[in-house]
């Protein structure tokens, strides 16, 4: 599902060619996010609220509201 959203993204965005959303999603699954009191995204992600919050989110940062 988030990866799925992630390349969307990219796509309505700019170019995709060459962007592993993968990759990329890994990467900010595991980085502190000041949105989340510096916790990671990943640290949400064994409960469906956190799941859905972690999404929402990733919703935010593509439309430019962070908080």
């Amino acid at each position: 599902m988030l990866i799925g959203m992630v390349q969307t993204m990219v796509e309505q965005s700019g170019d995709p060619n060459g962007f592993d959303a993968a990759r990329w999603l890994a990467g900010w699954l595991a980085s502190p996010v000041p949105a989340l009191a510096g916790a990671t995204p990943s640290s949400y992600m064994d409960t469906i609220e956190g799941q859905r919050l972690v999404a929402e989110l990733l919703a935010r940062t593509q439309s430019g509201v962070y908080a």
